[in-house]
């Protein structure tokens, strides 16, 4: 019964409630980097609602899923501008984008020096600038993640720039922004956030907190994913799944993850996949094959009964 939870200061949760960044982004200063997609208009009313505050924005849009040199040029901009905060909204390949501008703007030196796997995985050494998460997807959880996967063309592999203090200040997730996803991604991103409520569910690092998250959450989301995909209007199958995706990061940023995500990192480096499309395509023989290796070396273990918990999944 020895464990830590750590999450973003503060959450808040609910449709409609994107009005609120107005306030918070306010509280930091007057100048913020507004991390978005390539589509500018869908950050449109958040401009809107950011300048009503009394907050300058500046744009940067991320046009692919976010490489180190991406994020060494965006932290130098907000270096360059003088932002006393970054506003990320987006997918989750935004919000990790946002996250890795937020610590290199603070921490400058070239991104190898704090990557893991190809890099020298150096600590943070300076609080980065105060991230506010916004998703538009539900899926990846990265609001509350203390971690950005950032690619590397020239490794072919995608890594985590990862530290505590990367946690953003305020994941603000409101269901009503993900009305609009399109089937296909709605399908994505559902089903990354599945994979990661079951990884997080039975790994060896879960406690009760991340137990009770992933069980909830699979529960809704295997639920409301079919009706989120045939009628993206249904509201209350889309907050289930913003939901959902909210438990899957908060339970992965303190559980951590499996094999799915192992595999999916340098598949999706070397192929342009979707990364929820290739954590589906990987779901089921991984868990195969976790569920042999666990039958072979620990039979009376605590992981083959979170699997049994879970068996409905199959059907």
């Amino acid at each position: 019964m020895n464990f830590e939870f750590a999450t973003a200061t503060r959450i808040v949760f609910g449709p409609g409630r994107m009005v609120e960044a107005g306030p918070i982004a306010a509280g930091w200063g007057r100048r913020v980097l507004l991390v978005r997609g390539s589509a500018a208009g869908r950050s449109d009313r958040l401009v809107q609602i950011l300048r009503n505050a009394g907050v300058e924005v500046l744009h940067h849009p991320v046009v692919r899923e976010p490489t180190l040199d991406d994020a060494h040029a965006g932290a130098d901009v907000a270096r360059e501008a003088g932002v006393q905060g970054i506003i990320a909204f987006g997918g989750g390949s935004v919000l990790d984008a946002g996250k890795a501008i937020a610590a290199l703007a603070t921490n400058p030196g070239p991104p190898l020096r704090f990557v893991e796997v190809i890099g020298e995985a150096q600590p943070l050494n300076a609080d980065p600038l105060p991230v506010l998460a916004i998703p538009t997807t539900a899926g990846t959880g990265a609001e509350v993640t203390r971690n950005a996967v950032l690619a590397s063309p020239k490794h072919q592999v995608k890594v985590s720039l990862r530290s505590p203090r990367m946690l953003p200040r305020v994941a603000l997730v409101d269901p009503d922004l993900t009305l609009d996803l399109p089937p296909a991604l709605t399908a994505s991103t559902g089903l990354d956030a599945i994979t990661q409520l079951l990884e997080a569910l039975v790994s060896v690092r879960g406690n009760p907190l991340t137990e009770l998250l992933c069980r909830d959450g699979l529960v809704r989301a295997v639920s409301a994913l079919p009706r989120a995909f045939s009628h993206g209007d249904d509201r209350a199958a889309r907050a289930d799944m913003a939901l959902a995706a909210l438990y899957g990061g908060l339970a992965l940023a303190n559980a951590g993850l499996g094999a799915v995500h192992g595999f999916a990192g340098p598949i999706g480096g070397r192929f342009p996949a979707a990364h929820g499309a290739v954590c589906a395509a990987l779901l089921a023989p991984v868990t195969a094959a976790n569920l042999e290796a666990l039958q072979r070396r620990d039979p009376d273990g605590p992981g083959l009964l979170r699997y049994a918990e879970v068996r409905w999944l199959g059907r």
